[in-house]
């Protein structure tokens, strides 16, 4: 199994385009072969000084694929393409983590 963690920083005040594009590829990405599971995560309120804050301009991206060969066809669907388009203006930054169980 394949776990990615992609922390994804927009221009300010830009995130939740960046999330309403995000929904809106999300079926295309869940319907992919190999495709476990994908979902974007956010701060959570109240959590006090257990956690260091994204802020309010970066949330993640939770991932887990059945093989690396599974991620990286996703990495080169039509659907990430145009979905990579119509935020790539928005974002600032973005830091991708590829990993494996310990």
């Amino acid at each position: 199994m394949i776990h990615v963690i992609a922390i994804v920083t927009a221009k300010p005040g830009q995130r939740e385009a960046i999330l309403s594009e995000f929904r809106a590829n999300k079926p295309s990405v869940l319907a992919e072969k190999g495709c476990i599971e994908y979902g974007p995560a956010v701060d959570a309120e109240g959590a006090g000084a257990i956690q260091t804050p994204f802020g309010p301009d970066t949330f993640a991206v939770l991932e887990k694929w059945e093989s690396l060969e599974a991620l990286k066809a996703h990495g080169v669907s039509p659907h990430m393409a145009a979905y990579a388009a119509r935020t790539r203006e928005m974002i600032a930054m973005r830091e991708i983590r590829v990993l494996v169980p310990a």
